[in-house]
């Protein structure tokens, strides 16, 4: 894969470089001119599609753009209870530029068997991708599932290339996935959303029996390999519902700065929702940030409620450590 004689580790030094010097409270980002990224042209929109063989969406706002990867060829329980592979198990793939446009960035959370994780890793190395994070999700899943985060630099055409050619001999490729048939009930007949939506100060969004929230850090700006992080791209703090209103389950994600990853798993807990994972995500990104995976069953009201507050902890001033 072309750089475009950019290297991956220089960028890292001097973008950490750069942070190292600048505050990144809210209040200092909303006294600080933002550069905007670059959009992807048509033609690097098309060269996405073209080597995965499915169309995603792109979010203007962000110049980002996303191809979902479903892992539809599995399933799986929690406790003993199928859930749909939409409540956690779908990965993605998202490309934009970085901010002075000379080279685009890619990013992508992979969904996979422990059998998996190794060869992908050989693939994505071979093909000039590199690997940032391995990690869990949840507890009590059968079959076990990893979650691996590839990245690289270069050109939209040659990461498009470079990151199917690495995934083409795995399940998670879109043309290996076999189609799935709607549900019976989706998430509009099964849980009252506007109840939900009123709880979490969000709008969700419906996927077949599933009730996703999406929440990015907007307060801040956060930089890796000379590109924004946004919450197309993976930085964003999420929310998962499934199963019955009265008996649902929740499981999701949140982005924090390390000096509110305490205060959050106090909010958790509080809520009696369980921390399933603490651990990061990207390399050489600017503030860091810490990713919290937590799941919970029960009301999905009570459930939401323990959502909210762990939101509700992020961009507040919390101590950089409590002794």
């Amino acid at each position: 894969m072309k750089n475009d004689g950019i290297s991956r580790r220089k960028m890292l030094g001097s973008f950490a470089a750069l942070g190292a010097s600048a505050t990144f409270s809210s209040r200092s980002v909303q006294a600080t001119v933002l550069r905007k990224t670059p959009p992807l042209t048509q033609d690097e929109v098309r060269a996405i599609e073209t080597a995965l063989g499915k169309k995603g969406r792109y979010v203007e706002a962000e110049s980002t753009y996303t191809v979902p990867l479903p892992r539809n060829d599995l399933k799986v329980s929690i406790k003993g209870e199928s859930v749909p592979i939409a409540f956690g198990f779908g990965g993605w793939v998202s490309v934009k530029k970085t901010m002075d446009g000379k080279s685009a960035v890619l990013m992508s959370d992979t969904v996979l068997l422990e059998e998996e994780v190794n060869p992908l890793i050989s693939a994505a190395h071979a093909n000039g991708l590199e690997i940032s994070a391995i990690h869990n999700h949840f507890f009590y899943e059968q079959p076990h599932i990893f979650y691996m985060h590839l990245h690289g630099i270069g050109t939209v055409a040659d990461l498009a290339k470079s990151y199917a050619a690495s995934i083409k001999i795995n399940k998670l490729f879109p043309a290996n996935q076999p189609n799935v048939p709607q549900p019976a009930r989706t998430a509009k007949e099964i849980f009252d959303l506007p109840a939900l939506d009123k709880i979490v100060g969000k709008a969700g969004a419906i996927n077949g029996a599933t009730y996703k929230y999406t929440v990015g850090r907007d307060d801040m700006q956060i930089t890796a390999m000379g590109a924004e992080m946004t919450a197309n791209i993976g930085l964003n703090s999420w929310a998962s519902f499934a199963g019955a209103a009265k008996a649902a389950h929740v499981a999701g994600d949140i982005a924090m700065l390390e000096a509110e990853v305490n205060p959050v798993i106090r909010a958790l807990r509080q809520s009696e929702l369980e921390v399933v994972a603490l651990h990061h995500h990207m390399l050489g990104e600017s503030p860091r940030i810490i990713f919290l995976h937590y799941y919970g069953r029960g009301n999905a009201n009570k459930l939401a409620t323990g959502f909210r507050a762990a939101l509700d902890e992020l961009g507040k001033r919390h101590d950089q450590m409590r002794m």
